[in-house]
């Protein structure tokens, strides 16, 4: 994948990853009972996580020792 690539969609999954984190505690705030909404706002949460660190990992060139 191409770097402008990578940044552009890097970009993305963290503004995704922050509108998670401002919908959880939105719901939290609420008193909200739904608690299997937060369950997959949290599980979304932590697949755009685990993307983010994967794509930042291809950012960073391999250093031969």
């Amino acid at each position: 994948m191409d770097e402008r690539l990578i940044v552009k969609r890097l970009e993305l999954l963290r503004t995704e990853h922050r509108d998670l984190d401002s919908a959880i505690e939105a719901l939290r705030d609420q008193n909200s009972s739904d608690q299997l909404q937060i369950a997959r706002l949290k599980k979304r949460k932590l697949r755009l996580r685990d993307e983010i660190a994967l794509l930042e990992d291809e950012l960073i060139p391999d250093i031969i020792a």
